[in-house]
């Protein structure tokens, strides 16, 4: 994978890309950007003030309409409450703050987020989110695709808000590049408090994005 893969999850979903596999991708199952937000580095945990990090959202889905800057404030604001989100305890089973750098996310259709599945991941069945780990060396945090398809089917498969699931899906690759993993049950269980503090914090904020299909 290039060194980075934003602005053109869009392009490389549609095989518009090379790709060299040299960052790990997560993508989180069962239950990336145009014109840069901010600036800054992310927060140590327990830093009260942080300069803001630039966010990079790519919106690569023709009906669904984004706010960008509403993206950006949720990863601000999950940076700036990182020790809070990440919980207690959490140096000692190897979380840490999101690294510094620009983040990039990009919402997508189910078949293009299932196209980079099948490329990174040897995987062509869908999915929900895929988060790639960036470099930092290089200003690079990292890229979180969701797909707003899926989180469209399963909120109203669940009769959830489909605006706070695909926030949700915007968190969980958040969390793992913040450290997490729900390979195991007791990382899961972990992965999922961090989630539900997430969108507590998110709501109390009154930040939530709203989405919407057109």
């Amino acid at each position: 994978m290039p060194a980075r893969m934003s602005h053109n999850a869009a392009g490389a979903a549609s095989g518009n890309m090379r790709a060299r596999r040299t960052r790990r991708p997560v993508s989180r199952r069962g239950r990336k950007a145009v014109g840069a937000i901010a600036a800054g580095p992310a927060p140590r945990i327990g830093t009260p003030r942080f300069a803001a990090r630039p966010v990079r959202v790519h919106n690569g889905h023709l009906t669904l309409r984004v706010d960008r800057h509403a993206v950006a404030a949720i990863i601000h604001e999950l940076d700036a409450h990182c020790a809070e989100v990440l919980g207690s305890g959490s140096a000692t089973v190897g979380l840490h703050p999101v690294p510094a750098g620009e983040l990039s996310i990009a919402f997508l259709t189910d078949g293009a987020l299932a196209r980079l599945h099948a490329a990174f991941l040897d995987d062509p069945s869908m999915t929900d989110v895929i988060t790639f780990n960036g470099t930092p060396a290089l200003g690079q945090a990292g890229e979180i695709c969701v797909s707003a398809d899926t989180a469209r089917a399963f909120a109203a498969g669940h009769r959830h808000d489909f605006s706070e699931e695909l926030t949700l899906y915007v968190v969980h690759g958040w969390l793992h590049l913040a450290g997490h993993d729900d390979r195991e049950s007791a990382s899961k269980k972990r992965m999922r408090a961090a989630e539900a503090r997430a969108l507590a914090l998110l709501r109390a904020r009154q930040i939530i994005p709203r989405f919407a299909f057109v």
